[in-house]
């Protein structure tokens, strides 16, 4: 197989005390456990993972599929940050009860709130299966040939692989294609909240602060598990018990120091690293820019009524803190891409590549990838801006657009057949009332007018005076009748009538002109990846995130964002005290947490200094999806809760620059600190296994 020899080319890497990467857990012994151990790491490739024994692997969660969640108690005890359980804090909360605000504490487990259709899943083991999903693969097929036959190859290996009967399974493409996993995992869905902070703590500094340094947030909350009573996974019962995990991660009372080893294990999103610097480029100069220009006019909109009304600010705290997260990114993610010189780097590193391929006398088979790749990106830039600003204007900022989206699939449905119809109108049904629940029609009016001008010349709010779909009753009843019925009624309604034509050409112009020179850019992207791996032998590869478990490893250490300027790696409590505006949204402090403070009252949580640690920095390399990662310790024990990156760092999705790319995770003391002295739930505590390695 071609890529036994990739895997060989890996082997002869330099083995040092190199950091970057996303590694898979199962594939560590060799160079990245002589990295790890060079950093300063005790653990080896079988502490962390281990198919046989009880290892680091079983404590880590996926947390509703877009987090990373750790469990630390033998109760089934589970923690993430509070903006991974953000949603269903929201859920459970009223003017009555206002847990964003004053923060959720069950003090019992009669006390712990069930979650609908959120879920944790673990991996129980991964497998290299290559060799069966690339049977029968052919140079001459089409690209659509080959990924049916891959689809049936994957499909008949998830048939044939072991597992109990309550265990799923998961193949996965790692390399742009060129080599694949199969994960064998358990899912759990009676999760039920545990523990919150209030916002003012769980999310200090808010938009002010997100993507940067130095950071005062207690970014945690807190879950449990429940399975039957034979430990397996089940659906919400009362009956159920508290999960037993085969490992749990104890808590250090040593906190960390700059330089100590660091290893953050989770989930990690979606990463680039690998892409051409045309690419890049075109991220940066073209796609970037007029996105971030459309969520900041939403936001502006969005932030201004949730400052003025407190039933808004229970509605939107969810949807906006998702509309500011990516729009702050994209912006930190082009200063550090400028400042890295990543597109100026990549094309030295395609000048090598090209010198290679001359050199081993590989033009007829490489010569031409980047070539290609340049015309392919100049003909896709057009389709990807526009769809990608169609995305947000009609699905990720506006909800009346939102729907109207939706809807277009509801009549295509209804001109197929009626079954069809059926199950899509249910769909929407239920779409329409979740929807609703946070819904305000002045609000999303108003983010209307403010992005739809960078969308389109045509723009007219006064669709909002006459549609249905901004009145919950009046939808459900446009949506009432035959399939006929329902298409008659959509295509006089105001809104629809607005946004069809839109959608419309979405569908027939701009997603499949889009795809198809997709399509040709991933198939030249799969055989890049295998050409650098074979011409550059000597270089670091390892796979692009992909939601998949991984591991990357560091050290706490400080950065220079800029010329003169040089941020410590730990923040302390007096920070918060520092920042503290009364009454602001971003920056109010509890009265508690001021008097604990004042008092000095910090039980057993301070440093040896005398100062209660709040965040951290290391060097790992992480990206969405690794929020609510255990930071672990040399010695495998948790140290912290991993929640950002640094603004200028947010570029590692394409490129990691050890220089500037830092992590930030919340010091577990904090969170201790917090659960024990501010919210009284000694109880927990008294779950959980605290250690002091550095006193042996």
């Amino acid at each position: 197989m071609k890529f036994f020899k990739i895997l060989v080319f890996l082997i002869s890497v330099q083995l040092s005390a190199q950091q970057g990467g996303m590694w898979i857990p199962s594939l560590l012994e060799g160079m990245n456990e002589q990295e790890m151990q060079a950093l300063g790491s005790k653990l080896s490739a079988k502490d962390i993972y281990d198919v046989n024994n009880s290892s680091l692997k079983d404590a880590i969660g996926h947390f509703n599929g877009g987090c990373t969640s750790e469990v630390i108690s033998p109760q089934g005890l589970l923690l993430t940050n509070h903006h991974c359980g953000f949603s269903q804090i929201q859920s459970h909360s009223s003017l009555e009860n206002d847990y964003l605000k004053d923060g959720f504490w069950a003090m019992n487990m009669s006390e712990e709130l069930p979650n609908k259709g959120l879920y944790v899943e673990f991996i129980v083991r991964i497998e290299d299966v290559t060799n069966a999903i690339l049977n029968g693969v052919t140079d001459v097929m089409s690209e659509k040939e080959k990924q049916s036959l891959t689809d049936k190859n994957s499909n008949a290996v998830q048939k044939k692989a072991k597992k109990e009967a309550w265990q799923d399974t998961k193949v996965k493409s790692f390399f742009q294609g060129n080599q694949y996993f199969l994960f064998v995992t358990e899912r759990f869905e009676d999760i039920r909240l545990v523990g919150a902070p209030p916002t003012s703590i769980g999310k200090f500094g808010s938009d002010t602060d997100n993507w940067v340094w130095p950071r005062h947030t207690g970014d945690f909350s807190i879950f449990r598990i429940y399975a039957d009573k034979n430990n397996r996974p089940a659906s919400y019962s009362k009956d159920n018990v508290p999960y037993k995990s085969k490992h749990f991660l104890p808590i250090s009372l040593d906190g960390v120091a700059e330089g100590d080893f660091t290893m953050v294990f989770g989930f990690p999103g979606s990463t680039d690293e690998y892409l051409p610097a045309v690419a890049i480029a075109q991220t940066v100069e073209k796609i970037n820019p007029s996105n971030i220009a459309i969520r900041e006019a939403a936001l502006k909109v969005i932030d201004a009524a949730m400052k003025s009304d407190d039933k808004i600010r229970i509605q939107y705290a969810s949807k906006q803190a998702r509309i500011a997260n990516s729009w702050k990114k994209w912006i930190g993610e082009n200063l550090g891409l400028k400042k890295s010189n990543a597109v100026a780097k990549r094309q030295n590193f395609e000048f090598e590549f090209t010198k290679a391929v001359k050199a081993k006398k590989l033009e007829s088979k490489y010569g031409n990838l980047l070539s290609k790749f340049e015309k392919l990106y100049a003909e896709i830039e057009p389709y990807a801006i526009k769809r990608s600003n169609f995305s947000e204007a009609f699905i990720r900022n506006n909800e009346l657009m939102q729907m109207m989206f939706r809807l277009t699939q509801l009549e295509a449905a209804a001109n197929q057949n009626k079954k069809g119809f059926e199950k899509v109108r249910t769909s929407m049904i239920s779409r329409v009332k979740s929807i609703h629940k946070n819904y305000n029609v002045d609000v999303d009016k108003g983010v209307f007018e403010a992005i739809m001008p960078l969308y389109t010349d045509d723009v007219d709010a006064s669709i909002y005076d006459n549609t249905n779909f901004t009145n919950l009753d009046k939808a459900l009843e446009a949506l009432e009748g035959s399939a006929d019925e329902v298409v008659k009624k959509l295509n006089t309604d105001a809104a629809y009538q607005y946004a069809k034509p839109f959608i419309v050409e979405f569908y027939s112009k701009i997603e499949p002109e889009y795809q198809r020179i997709n399509t040709e850019i991933n198939a030249y992207q799969k055989e890049y990846m295998q050409a650098q791996m074979e011409v550059l032998p000597n270089e670091r590869y390892f796979p692009d995130a992909n939601s998949t478990l991984r591991v990357t490893y560091g050290q706490v250490k400080g950065y220079e964002p800029r010329d003169a300027v040089y941020y410590e790696p730990v923040t302390y409590l007096d920070g918060v005290i520092e920042k503290y505006v009364p009454g602001d949204y971003e920056f109010d402090v509890p009265q508690k947490l001021q008097e604990l403070y004042k008092n000095k009252d910090y039980g057993q949580y301070a440093d040896d200094n005398g100062k209660v640690p709040i965040c951290f920095l290391g060097t790992n390399h992480t990206t969405g999806g690794n929020s609510g990662s255990p930071a672990i310790d040399a010695e495998g024990n948790l140290v912290g809760l991993n929640f950002d990156r640094v603004w200028e760092g947010t570029m590692s999705d394409y490129y990691y620059d050890p220089e500037i790319c830092r992590n930030i995770m919340v010091d577990l003391r904090y969170v201790l600190f917090i659960v024990d002295k501010y919210a009284g739930a000694k109880h927990l505590i008294n779950e959980m296994k605290l250690v002091h390695p550095k006193q042996k």
